[in-house]
């Protein structure tokens, strides 16, 4: 595999992230109380892990876990942070303007409204529970797409019109968790 060109390195990006996430964060509630690195080590644990092409959706941005990581792991990936709250989109916007991750954009939107079928994949992190999560991802992606699920120790779930390709478990200091990629079936394979 050709080495990765970084127009801008991810510890930078993880730095203006974190610089902003700590100007935003009582303001608007955009994580909990307590630290936020474990947030960080958790979404770059996992996303090192993919080779992700194409066109990807980061569903239910949020605070922007994990997609800031991910864009700034995968420059060479087009990446849109769906996120429904203004307030938190704006927040979005800044990080990306500020991180200068050319390859990212927000999309202030509900996840339902995406058009269907325009994405090579999907990744979450805490968007809704996994079945539901694959669920709505399913008419978002194009056929041999890929969903992403960072989840804990649950089990994954099998869910129709999607096939478990791969599950690595991964540590985030002292809680286990999994990366959980499933495919979406052609549509010949989910006819009975």
């Amino acid at each position: 595999m050709p080495a990765v060109e970084y127009l801008v390195s991810p510890e930078a990006v993880r730095l203006v992230h974190f610089r902003l996430l700590e100007e935003w964060r009582t303001a608007m509630n955009l994580v909990g109380p307590g630290p936020v690195d474990p947030h960080f080590d958790d979404c770059e644990a996992a996303v090192r892990r993919l080779d992700p092409r194409g066109r990807w959706a980061d569903l239910g941005s949020g605070a922007g876990f994990p997609g800031i990581a991910f864009a700034a792991w995968h420059p060479e990936v087009t990446l849109t942070l769906v996120e429904s709250r203004q307030k938190r989109a704006a927040f979005l916007e800044q990080v990306v303007r500020e991180a200068g991750l050319p390859n990212a954009s927000v999309l202030c939107g509900r996840v339902e409204d995406l058009p269907r079928a325009a994405f090579d994949g999907v990744i979450a992190r805490a968007f809704a529970p996994p079945a539901q999560t694959l669920e709505t991802a399913l008419p978002l992606l194009v056929p041999g797409g890929q969903a992403v699920l960072l989840i804990a120790k649950e089990v994954p779930p099998e869910v129709r019109g999607f096939r478990k390709v791969r599950q690595e478990a991964y540590s985030r200091r002292d809680h286990a968790r999994n990366l959980v990629v499933y495919e979406r079936i052609q549509e010949a394979e989910t006819s009975p």
